[in-house]
């Protein structure tokens, strides 16, 4: 048998007795902190929990199919190990990987740059959705969005529509829909090359900016500025004469300095 004490106001009273094992009841501790009580404001971190069961070598070809289905090939310098490193964490999902392609510097600088608004959707069509566009009437409708809103609006778009998450889920790449089928024996051609990544109104552009050579001038670049003391596309006759002489010195120092070493070498034979 063992005493137990209470407090009773300033004083400790004796108690009655007690069984030696009666065990103490819990207290009750009124919380201090709400963090753990509320929903974390970043929904992914360090403490988020990795999906199991992933094959490393299935997940090494899912992620090279999403880079093949966004970019059509990458690069070393294009991958993006950051979002790599996410996914193969499991902090993001299949789904939000390919969002971060299509939002990457990459797309926006070899896809978003390169083409029209109207072009644009269809790459984003092709490529999210997996199918071609409805007509020029759904190019117009999501060319307005990426001019009102810009290309990350319709990228989320197309990313939470329920035909994308019908079709694809979180955690498979999107890919082009239907492209095979029973009774064809030649299957539609793929989307990569169905749209290159560029146009012709792309590389008129282009070639509009880069000088290119006149024959009417006698092939000499256009967009240069030729110094105005140049007559008919030639230097001045005063620096084609200094121009000459440089080149006369340079050729007779140099056939003297070869025709010292080879008498420098005769005489250390001899």
């Amino acid at each position: 048998m063992a005493k137990r004490y209470h407090l009773s106001g300033n004083r400790y009273s004796k108690s009655e007795l007690l069984p030696k094992n009666m065990s103490v009841p819990l207290l009750s501790a009124a919380p201090a902190s709400i963090n753990a009580r509320v929903n974390s404001f970043m929904t992914t971190g360090e403490e988020t929990p990795r999906r199991g069961n992933q094959d490393l070598r299935a997940l090494d070809i899912l992620i090279e199919q999403a880079y093949r289905q966004i970019f059509f090939h990458a690069f070393k310098a294009d991958r993006d190990p950051r979002l790599e490193s996410q996914l193969r964490s499991g902090q993001i999902t299949v789904r939000q990987f390919a969002r971060g392609l299509l939002l990457s510097s990459k797309f926006r600088n070899d896809f978003y740059r390169c083409n029209s608004n109207y072009r644009i959707v269809e790459h984003l069509i092709g490529r999210v959705l997996g199918r071609p566009t409805y007509g020029v009437q759904e190019q117009i409708v999501w060319s307005i969005v990426i001019a009102e809103r810009g290309l990350p609006e319709l990228v989320d778009i197309l990313l939470n529509s329920e035909e994308y998450l019908l079709n694809f889920g979180e955690d498979q790449v999107p890919c082009q829909r239907s492209r095979l089928l029973a009774g064809r024996a030649i299957g539609d051609l793929p989307f990569n090359q169905q749209a290159p990544r560029y146009g012709a109104y792309w590389r008129e552009i282009t070639a509009q900016r880069a000088p290119s050579a006149d024959p009417a001038a006698g092939g000499q670049l256009n967009h240069l500025t030729i110094s105005p003391a140049w007559v008919a596309g030639q230097p001045p006759l005063l620096a084609q004469r200094l121009w000459l002489a440089l080149v006369a010195i340079g050729s007779l120092e140099i056939g003297r300095l070869l025709i010292s070493t080879i008498a420098a070498m005769l005489s250390t034979n001899g």
